[in-house]
């Protein structure tokens, strides 16, 4: 895909931002492929997180963004030149999902949240089934990852951002033969979710050695 030069230098920004106020650990970033479609799916607990996680994977992204952040002038620039893709959250959105289809189909990488919202205490939340739609739909990789200290550093309730470390764990790809059960008939895209989701929950930071 070509080069989006604004999207390296707005990422290159935030990501001084993060190792100056956010700065944790990061574990298997060389489980993302360096080449082909990818979903990356993670758990969700900030408005952070999308930004943060998006600094830590080598591939330019495409974020879902609600549509009333298109406003008239820069805001309305600045999202269609970082390619966002709005979203209606009020219903489903049929563009939405067509345009990340589209993406995946030309290669890109999406990261999705399989909980749908940022959770309201930090702790995991059942998964929806738009992200196994998706998956299931595309046949693409989907690389679980699961942040830890976003919701400490700036949760659903928080006016403002705390400085806190924030770490990331990306696990190994999973392939459409680890999410997709065609046989499943109406529960195939919430179970393709489901087990996108319990391969999210089992990312953990390594332990710490003793000193």
């Amino acid at each position: 895909m070509k080069r989006n030069l604004l999207y390296w230098l707005c990422r290159q920004l935030i990501c001084v931002a993060s190792d100056t106020v956010f700065r944790g650990e990061v574990v298997g970033v060389h489980n993302v492929p360096r080449t082909g479609p990818l979903l990356i799916a993670s758990n969700h607990c900030s408005h952070l997180d999308p930004p943060l996680l998006g600094c830590q994977i080598p591939h330019q992204i495409r974020f879902f963004a609600r549509k009333t952040l298109w406003k008239p002038g820069i805001p309305n620039w600045w999202m269609n030149h970082i390619e966002c893709i709005p979203v209606d959250r009020d219903g489903a959105d049929v563009g939405a999902l067509k345009k990340t289809i589209a993406a995946l189909e030309a290669g890109g990488v999406v990261i999705l949240f399989p909980e749908g919202t940022r959770s309201m205490d930090g702790q995991l939340q059942p998964a929806k089934s738009g992200v196994g739609m998706i998956a299931c739909k595309t046949g693409v990789p989907v690389v679980p990852a699961r942040i830890f200290g976003s919701f400490e550093a700036f949760g659903r309730n928080a006016k403002i951002p705390t400085p806190h470390p924030v770490s990331y764990v990306l696990g190994r790809p999973l392939r459409p033969a680890d999410y997709d059960d065609p046989a499943s008939g109406k529960q195939r895209y919430q179970l393709a979710s489901e087990r996108i989701m319990a391969a999210i929950a089992a990312l953990e930071l390594p332990a710490r050695p003793l000193l």
